[in-house]
């Protein structure tokens, strides 16, 4: 037998869809200012910080973490108001769940629907589960085409719908009516992904009991603890039942379930910090719809998005500067020559006006 090249058996064997891929980057970021991923620029007083030290001191990392991780649920309903009534699962950030959805949904002939531009991961996790995927292109402002996706879910009787609210990497937020009228249609589950809820001002979470098709999918990524890697869904229980049933065993880490609970009691500070973050958001996109040329999109969320006259070289301005941002030129045709870009502290959102400014 002749022997083969490692390439001849990944061939064999890879789905060719797959192959066609490739990996999902993350920027290099050390010693910049960095605007690209849309994280709480905020560090932890050091009093909670020593808090946290002591709770990650005491975890015996020899051992498995609690599986069903009672200490973070309790932690979230509390925190989120989340009635006991409603089921509620936890993730390895918002992404595993997404993962788990789509994978408890994926029968053969089974599709996933969502507007575009939004979130890869609802396109890319419906290729890995083998279903289609069918994007229904955002009106020209971004406003969500209620009338298309109605036709859509029509036409091709979904088994999930995802809903970003507000939407990322756009920023707004859809009509509540709209939202409701998709609920109402759709055949299958309907996800309103809330990564930017603390931002928003608006939320579908106490409207679990009114529809039971609605799984409402939240993460504290955004509120100053991406490093946790944390995602939570609620939804009716016999959602949830099912959904737990595809979870991986110890899927969230003790150090995650240690210093979760001890950051989500302290609700004055994510509090502070998401007010001082949209008054910094009003700011800066006061400052970037005067620079000229540019458009600022509206935002409930905590970046702006932005329209140059010429993304490519202004990405590569800022980065130059020592600012990274997100270019999302060449992502979408409703994107071309847009930037997006995530509210930091005052001197680091002066630093990206001035450096902007300067490549006008």
């Amino acid at each position: 037998m002749t022997a083969r090249a490692p390439a001849e058996f990944v061939a064999a064997c890879v789905r060719p869809e797959i192959r066609a891929l490739s990996a999902y980057e993350v920027a290099h970021a050390e010693g910049m200012i960095k605007l690209d991923a849309m994280e709480n620029p905020f560090p932890l007083p050091p009093a909670i910080r020593a808090k946290m030290a002591a709770a990650v001191a005491a975890v015996p990392v020899n051992r498995y973490p609690d599986g069903a991780a009672r200490g973070v649920h309790a932690a979230l309903r509390t925190a989120f108001s989340i009635p006991d009534s409603a089921g509620l699962v936890l993730g390895n950030g918002s992404d595993e769940l997404i993962q788990i959805i789509t994978t408890a949904v994926a029968r053969p002939g089974a599709t996933v629907l969502a507007p575009e531009p939004s979130f890869v991961m609802y396109r890319l996790d419906a290729l890995f589960a083998g279903m289609r995927y069918v994007g229904v292109p955002l009106r020209a402002d971004f406003a969500l085409d209620a009338a298309a996706m109605l036709a859509a879910i029509e036409r091709e009787r979904p088994a999930l719908v995802f809903l970003a609210y507000p939407n990322n990497p756009t920023g707004n937020l859809f009509a509540v009516s709209e939202i409701v009228g998709i609920l109402r249609a759709a055949p299958g589950i309907v996800v309103v992904d809330e990564a930017y809820h603390a931002f928003a001002d608006a939320s579908f979470l106490p409207r679990i009991a009114e529809f039971p098709n609605l799984l409402v999918l939240r993460t504290v990524s955004k509120i100053g603890m991406a490093g946790l890697r944390l995602g939570y869904a609620v939804a009716a229980p016999e959602w949830t039942v099912e959904l737990n049933k595809l979870r991986q065993p110890y899927n969230l880490n003790a150090l995650t379930q240690a210093v979760a609970p001890l950051l989500l009691a302290e609700g004055w500070l994510l509090a502070e910090q998401a007010a001082m973050l949209k008054a910094e958001r009003s700011r800066i996109h006061g400052a970037l719809a005067a620079l000229p040329g540019v458009v600022a999109y509206p935002t409930r969320t905590n970046f702006v998005l932005v329209r140059v006259p010429d993304a490519p070289r202004r990405f590569d301005g800022l980065r130059k500067a020592g600012i990274l941002v997100k270019n999302l030129h060449g992502w979408h045709p409703l994107l071309e020559h847009c930037l997006r870009i995530t509210v930091g502290t005052p001197a680091e959102n002066d630093a990206l006006i001035a450096a902007l400014k300067a490549l006008s």
